[in-house]
């Protein structure tokens, strides 16, 4: 869950198999540590999760979500719902659009 208290009381909680994921950002750097300035790119389709929804229901059974919280994952480009709140990036996003777990 995404929670903010005093000054807006703000939770997030996915639905069924939806996942939160804080966007991250990656700086580029030179070989010498140069913070090369932004540029127009893509986004690199890389999240950590933070909040797990219960996961989807089929036939009457839940499936759970095979995700936990603090995961770095790779995501679809282009997916999900995103969502700024304090100055952050999250995403919502299905668990099928997700692709793989960094470790």
């Amino acid at each position: 869950y995404i929670r903010v208290l005093k000054g807006g009381i703000y939770m997030l909680k996915p639905l069924r198999d939806y996942v939160v994921l804080e966007k991250a950002k990656e700086e580029e750097k030179t070989k010498s540590g140069i913070i090369l300035t932004e540029q127009p790119k893509e986004e690199p389709g890389k999240g950590i999760v933070v909040a797990v929804g219960p996961g989807k229901t089929e036939n009457g059974a839940v499936i759970p979500v095979e995700l936990k919280v603090g995961q770095k994952v790779v995501y679809k480009k282009y997916s999900g719902t995103e969502i700024k709140e304090n100055q952050k990036e999250y995403l919502l996003i299905e668990a099928e659009n997700i692709l793989a777990i960094v470790e």
